[in-house]
């Protein structure tokens, strides 16, 4: 019944467990020392929990009936025959007894700490213990954890490991890969003397050693220079064997012998790009976009599809390669000012790789700087026919992409599909256009630097882009002003509208003044429909698709805002930016060559003015064309449905479209596949993107230097200036947002689809952000006082707590800590 080391190895994980199933493949890695001892398999388990009392209903009953299930297995007697052969295998020392789940030491769950192990335990203990481990299956934690990961309770099962104790002088534990900074170049170990329980338990604080490129770092009583060698030579032995960076635990006899008594997957590493295995440094788009989030296959294809250039991919997020741009100094220079301004934290972690020579310049490399990097041909004046001829055009195309969809079904749609991607490269990537937004942006630069310079005038830009035409986010958070003046005046739609069905659209007719209401919403999805949150994964409900997202921004701006707001904002925002115009064009004549400064001015302001909103066009035509794909694809998705062969139409976002085209040519498909798709996704969901990202492993976040803040304030980028003091809201997600006028969104990051929501707000605080990301573009126009680039922002600010936002100086203050430090 029960099975030596040398009878499981990593095949055995149904068998053994993950713990009993990896010490069995340790055991048999040639230089590797493992104490002897047995697994007790999963079918006793099975035995034993058929003989438990209303075993399967306390697990259908899960969590709630966690502590009634761990009573029932307590209170049953291990089968006699079980107990002695357990018994029999032992001898006259001294025992671990440790859980070894099947869901668990798996590459994308560790499991660590879910589930009972008891040291130095007496052999006439061992059984009961190993009972207990049983019961342990279903703690209240790891129920909670294995739900989180979406893992079936039917379908887990435990094992349990009994192992000869070590009479250890040290113990510890070993990365292959430092879990700080994720190098995988990096081995990191902790020691202290005795049993390793403590390190575990964190009793003690233990020595630290380090071994990068051959030397060692780090200081300690318990290991000489030679065991610190030897162990890392050691964790590289079982790394290479199980072929990723593992969790080692070790310890180290009166002999002077190492024994590994676990060894199990590092799960929260952030993945590596594939690579050619030279140095590489990439930047995480994500952070760019402003959506961190995990994206589905599909998403990630789509995406590869619209940039110009390849893009790597790892934690199903997509990484920009930037080396080629740090081997050259021209490239490096410009890349390193354009990226200081854009995202200070971006251009520090790139530092802290670069100042230790992970890159060399290549001296030889002669590259032009690109127009995005301030190379090109200079801006271009102000030509307010050609922002009109660039959005007519994205207008006609994806009129032609709509009118090519229609009627085309099987393997005729998706080549249809994949080849209009080619058209939407070249609407999106237009060099027009693409000059055109770079001149609003030089002008805002420009701008900004002499009026500061000449008239010691900030945030000149901020003002003057206010009410700018053709900025079709900043006009989609106006227009559902507009939609909540066309219901205000029915107080039995409002009210449905707080709590309404997914169908409420089909609903309203039945309530007075619900026909009006529901030609304003629908007028408002024909124009923005195609937005959400996480837009640029083409899998994301699109408000067209999921349009109760919107009711809590209706329904707020019903509560917070008067009828005519729109129009009051937009004439506001133009007599700012008239009266800012004015005074620029003035105060300059005072000056040494007053009429050329003031010329410049001029000719600046109207670069501004005409092209700055349009700078938001071009992501909207290409997330406009994105909804009209994905309606088409699943559509598709519902014939294969109706064919037997996918199971869900959602299955489509599993699959990379080159995927989907083989599943509509042949009928075939890998439920396996799907699996895999389901559990990565799951996994990498869990992770945080960094914002660099070495092929070391290494991950780097970047840090504020030199910034002259009060004590206490959280620091981030300045974008849009001004000072706001109000209730931090904390809020995750859009659809839940409960907002009232004054208060402060904090949030870990702001795509277009936000925007309705800051006519509402008086601050804006975000974790991701840069200088000329969206969500800065359209704070400026509003007048918003936003600090961007926050970290931990999220967890760091309480919500309901009062701050105040610096907008133009870069920080937060937490004035109180909510209600309570109110009352006090």
């Amino acid at each position: 019944m029960v099975l030596g080391f040398d009878e499981v190895d990593r095949s055995a994980g149904a068998v053994a467990g993950g713990k009993g199933a990896n010490l069995g493949e340790l055991a048999g890695i040639t230089g590797v020392r493992v104490p002897p001892g047995v697994v007790v398999p999963v079918r006793d388990y099975r035995r034993f929990v058929d003989a438990v009392p209303g075993f399967t209903a306390l697990v259908e009953g899960l969590p709630a009936s966690a502590a009634a299930l761990r009573a029932a297995i307590e209170g049953t007697p291990v089968p006699a025959d079980l107990a002695a052969e357990i018994t029999g295998a032992l001898g006259t020392g001294r025992y671990a007894v440790r859980s070894s789940a099947t869901a668990e030491d798996l590459p994308d769950a560790s499991f660590a700490g879910q589930q009972d192990t008891f040291l130095d335990v007496p052999p006439g203990e061992v059984v009961e213990r190993v009972r207990t481990c049983w019961a342990s299956l279903f703690t209240d934690r790891a129920v909670a954890y294995r739900a989180e990961r979406g893992l079936d309770e039917g379908r887990v099962a435990m094992a349990v490991v009994v192992q000869e104790m070590v009479a250890a002088e040290v113990s510890g534990v070993l990365f292959t890969a430092d879990p700080l900074t994720s190098n995988r170049t990096v081995t990191r170990i902790e020691a202290v003397h005795g049993l390793g329980e403590a390190l575990v338990s964190g009793r003690v604080d233990p020595d630290v050693y380090a071994v990068r490129a051959g030397a060692v770092s780090g200081s300690g009583e318990t290991l000489s220079e030679a065991q610190v060698r030897e162990l890392e030579e050691l964790g590289r032995r079982i790394e290479a064997h199980f072929g990723s960076p593992q969790d080692i635990e070790w310890c180290l006899a009166g002999d002077g012998a190492f024994s590994v008594v676990q060894s199990r997957p590092i799960t929260t590493l952030f993945p590596v790009p594939p690579n050619d295995g030279g140095p590489h440094v990439y930047l995480s788009v994500g952070h760019q976009q402003m959506m961190t989030d995990a994206m589905t296959p599909l998403g990630l294809s789509v995406w590869q599809r619209t940039t110009p250039m390849p893009m790597a991919e790892a934690g199903s997020r997509l990484f920009a390669d930037a080396t080629p741009r740090l081997r050259s100094p021209a490239l490096r220079r410009a890349f390193l000012s354009v990226m200081g301004t854009s995202d200070p934290l971006m251009r520090d972690a790139l530092e802290t790789v670069l100042d230790r020579g992970f890159i060399p310049l290549d001296e030889q490399d002669g590259a032009a700087v690109p127009a995005v990097l301030g190379g090109g041909p200079p801006p271009i004046a102000a030509d307010p026919e050609l922002v009109q001829e660039l959005i007519a055009g994205t207008r006609a195309s994806l009129a032609a992409t709509a009118k090519g969809l229609a009627g085309l079904t099987g393997t005729a749609l998706v080549e249809f599909v994949e080849a209009d991607f080619a058209e939407l490269r070249r609407v999106l990537h237009d060099p027009r256009s693409a000059r055109a937004f770079l001149s609003g942006m030089d002008a805002a630069t420009w701008l900004d630097e002499h009026m500061r310079e000449w008239l010691g005038e900030t945030g000149a830009a901020d003002v003057l882009t206010r009410s700018a035409p053709h900025n079709v986010t900043s006009e989609m958070g106006l227009a559902l002003l507009d939609v909540a003046d066309a219901v205000r005046p029915f107080p039995r739609v409002v009210e449905f509208l707080r709590a309404a069905p997914e169908d409420f659209l089909d609903r309203l007719p039945a309530l007075e003044g619900g026909a009006t209401a529901r030609r304003a919403i629908e007028d408002y999805l024909d124009a923005y429909g195609a937005r959400c949150v996480g837009e640029i994964d083409i899998a994301r409900p699109r408000w067209r698709e999921q349009p109760t997202a919107l009711l809590p921004l209706i329904v707020g701006n019903v509560d917070t805002m008067a009828p005519g707001e729109r129009g009051r904002r937009v004439e506001e925002g133009l007599a700012q930016a008239r009266a800012m115009e004015e005074d620029l064009l003035t105060r300059p004549r005072a000056l040494p060559d007053g009429e050329a400064r003031a010329a410049q001015t001029a000719a600046a302001i109207a670069r501004l003015r005409t092209f700055i909103g349009y700078r938001e066009y071009p992501k909207f035509g290409m997330v406009s064309r994105y909804l009209l794909y994905k309606e088409a694809l699943l559509a598709e998705a519902d014939r294969q449905v109706a064919a037997g062969v996918l199971v869900d139409r959602e299955d489509l976002f599993l699959l990379r479209l080159d995927e989907f085209a083989e599943v509509v040519r042949t009928g075939r498909l890998s439920a396996a596949l799907l699996e895999e798709r389901r559990a990565a996704l799951r996994a990498h969901q869990a992770l945080t993107p960094p914002r660099v990202l070495t092929s070391e492993g290494e991950t780097l976040s970047g840090s504020y230097r030199g910034r002259d803040v009060p004590p206490g304030a959280l620091v981030g980028l300045p974008v849009s200036a001004g000072t706001a003091e109000g209730r931090a809201r904390v809020v995750l997600d859009l659809a839940t947002a409960d907002l009232e006028a004054g208060d402060v969104l904090v949030t870990a990051y702001t795509d277009p689809s936000w925007s309705p929501a800051f006519v509402t707000v008086a601050g804006l605080v975000t974790e991701v952000g840069g200088l000329m990301t969206h969500g800065a573009v359209v704070a400026r126009e509003y007048g918003l006082p936003a600090v961007v680039g926050v970290e931990g922002a999220t967890t760091r600010i309480p919500d309901g707590a009062r701050i105040r936002v610096h907008g133009s100086a870069g920080y937060i203050e937490i004035l109180d800590h909510g209600p309570s430090d109110r009352a006090d």
